[in-house]
Formats: structure tokens, C-alpha cells, sequence
């Protein structure tokens, strides 16, 4: 990784109703392309946003294109090259103290519940690890009734804790996973593609399971996730992700049904919709080519490679991620003349 820039510790002003505030974050990797020869892999460039308190932020886009490093990295599980992290209006990593706060106060739940769990833990004591690591138990009666409730919260009968991981289903697992994220009463959390490997049929229930848990304890969350739909069914507002950077970032309706970014409208016209008729009259926007490696990023917009509306100053200019009406913002320098042809 390449050698991180010196952080400020100026504190700055952030409104209050933001839990986090994202400031030009970036994650480059240093790849080695050759006998003393590396190059950086820029897995996340320059990507600046905000989550307010109680909402749900969902973070779409292909494989590969940052949504995942992106989450890790606010969390600081990856350290950032460069940026600010801004969590309840304090710089995250400013100071020790700081940062075993900002630890207690979020989590993260992972896309894979058979790898995220420890196989030779028994669900009592994978639930329990937080409490553990920070020492948040008097004696062992209350680190048990801890667990109990933590895992009646989620849906899991608290006879199950001396069971291992390998005894359950993928969305039990899930539970469980959730139930530890929630021991030590964090504010945010990351949820990391959190249904992608379940079956569509479990999909909904962990989903509500989520949003039950916002209203009762008042949560937060980063949605990071591929599928358009289940961002739609949980996210309040949506953040769509190209190459490691924010093409478009407006409220899930809006996105929905005025997307102003060509990757966007791509995206959504892929949705594959029950109704043939419906199905037949839709246009689908089809991309050639292969979303491009962050190892060798096109010159100006990221996109220009594959979108069907690129023009020559599109692979000269590097567009900015401006707003463009009341709380939308795209990235694009020709939208006015794309969506004038709606």
C-alpha cells in the first residue's frame, strides 16, 4: 500500500444530524508489475459521502468496483492511503482513545456467514467475543444473559448457544453473525452484501431482520450490495459505485425513477421484470466490454470506455461528482444533453 499521507487533527465542522462524514477517501495498492517495478491499484479514488443518522445508505456496482474496500476502509479494518473518516464529528484514528471509542460504536456484519464464523467457537462464545475484547461483562451470568438476549433479538433461541457454527443454516449463521455485531450496541453498521449468499427465500427475512433492528435500536447502516432490488427494499438513499468512484448518489426513489448517470441507467435497465409485455416494451441498455481493471483506469471518465453515450472530451475530462437538482448529485459532463432525450 502506498505510504499513507499525514492525517489533520483539526476537527471539522459536521452537521449534526451526519453520524459519518467521508472525505476524499482513497485505497491504492502497491502491485508489483515486474522485477522492481510496482504500480498502485486504485481500488477506491477520491470518494466523498455522508450518512445521516437512522438512515440506511446503500452502496451498488459491479464486481470489482470498490463497494466492499470501501466499507472496510471507513471502518478503518483497511487503512485508507488518504482521506478523512469523520464519525459523530470526530476525525476517526486522531488519537487511541478515539479510535477504541469509534471500535465500540461500529461494526460490521460480513457477506459470508460459513467463513465469518469461527468453526471451533460455540455460538455462545462467537456472540460473545466483543464483550470479551473489551472486557463489557461484571462476571460470567451477565456475559451469558448478554448472549441470551442478544440472540432472542435476532431470532435465535438462546438453547442453541453451546451449538457450533457448522449446526445451523446459511441464514441462521447470518443471525449469529448479526447478534455479535450487536453486542457491544454500536451506532453504525456495515453490512457487507450480507444476502448475497443466501437463498432468495431466506433473503427477506434477513432483510427485515435488519430493518426491525433499525427502528428498535435506532441504527445506522452502509449497505454494500450488487443486487439493485434488495438496495431498494432497505436503503434510503443509494450511492451507485464505478471503478472506485461515485458516479450517482440520490435518495432510492429518485434513483429509481429518474436516474441521470449512464451507469445508472444501465444498471436499472437490467432488473429483470415478471411481466413479458412490460418486460418486451422496456429498453435494455446493454454495456460492451468488461468493466475495465483499476490497475490501468482510463484517462478522464472512468466510464467513457463502456458507455453508450461517450464523446471525445469524455476520455479527456475527468467529470465531478456535483449536485445536479435538490440532493442529487451525478457525475457526468454531458447529462444535461443525455436526459434532454428521455
Amino acid at each position: 500500500m502506498e505510504k499513507q499521507e499525514s492525517k489533520k487533527t483539526k476537527h471539522e465542522k459536521i452537521p449534526d444530524d451526519v453520524i459519518l462524514s467521508v472525505k476524499d477517501l482513497k485505497v491504492h495498492f502497491k502491485i508489483n508489475t515486474g522485477f522492481l517495478h510496482s504500480k498502485p491499484l486504485k481500488a477506491v479514488d477520491g470518494v466523498s459521502f455522508d450518512v445521516k443518522r437512522g438512515e440506511t445508505l446503500g452502496l451498488v456496482g459491479e464486481s470489482g468496483c470498490g463497494k466492499t474496500t470501501t466499507g472496510r476502509a471507513v471502518l478503518h479494518l483497511i487503512e485508507p492511503t488518504s482521506g478523512e473518516v469523520y464519525f459523530d464529528g470526530k476525525l476517526v484514528g486522531s488519537s487511541p482513545e478515539e479510535m477504541r471509542d469509534f471500535r465500540k460504536k461500529t461494526q460490521i456484519v460480513f457477506q459470508d456467514p460459513y467463513s465469518s464464523l469461527d468453526p471451533r467457537m460455540t455460538v455462545a462464545d462467537i456472540i460473545a467475543e466483543p464483550l470479551d475484547i473489551h472486557h463489557a461483562f461484571k462476571n460470567q451470568q451477565e456475559r451469558s444473559a448478554r448472549v441470551k438476549q442478544l440472540m432472542e433479538t435476532v431470532g435465535l433461541s438462546s438453547e442453541q448457544a453451546t451449538r457450533y457454527a457448522h449446526e445451523f443454516s446459511g441464514g441462521q449463521r447470518q443471525r449469529i453473525g448479526i447478534a455479535r455485531a450487536l453486542a457491544m450496541n454500536p451506532e453504525f453498521i456495515v453490512c457487507d452484501e450480507p444476502v448475497s449468499a443466501l437463498d432468495v427465500s431466506i433473503q427477506a427475512q434477513v432483510l427485515n431482520t435488519f430493518a426491525d433492528l433499525q427502528k428498535k435500536l435506532g441504527l445506522t447502516y452502509l449497505f454494500v450490495a450488487h443486487n439493485l432490488l434488495v438496495v431498494k427494499h432497505i436503503s434510503d438513499r443509494i450511492a451507485v459505485m464505478y471503478l472506485g468512484k461515485i458516479v450517482e448518489l440520490a435518495t432510492s426513489e429518485e434513483i429509481f425513477t429518474n436516474p441521470i448517470h449512464p451507469y445508472t441507467k444501465s444498471l436499472l435497465s437490467a432488473i429483470p421484470v415478471p411481466d413479458p409485455k412490460v418486460a418486451r416494451a422496456n429498453k435494455r441498455i446493454t454495456l460492451e466490454g468488461d468493466i475495465p481493471s483499476p490497475l490501468n483506469a482510463p484517462s478522464g471518465c472512468a466510464f467513457s470506455t463502456r458507455c453508450p453515450f461517450a464523446r471525445e472530451d469524455c476520455g479527456q475530462v475527468t467529470p465531478v461528482l456535483k449536485e445536479v437538482s435538490k440532493d442529487h448529485f451525478a457525475s457526468c459532463i454531458f447529462q444535461k444533453e443525455i436526459n434532454q432525450k428521455k
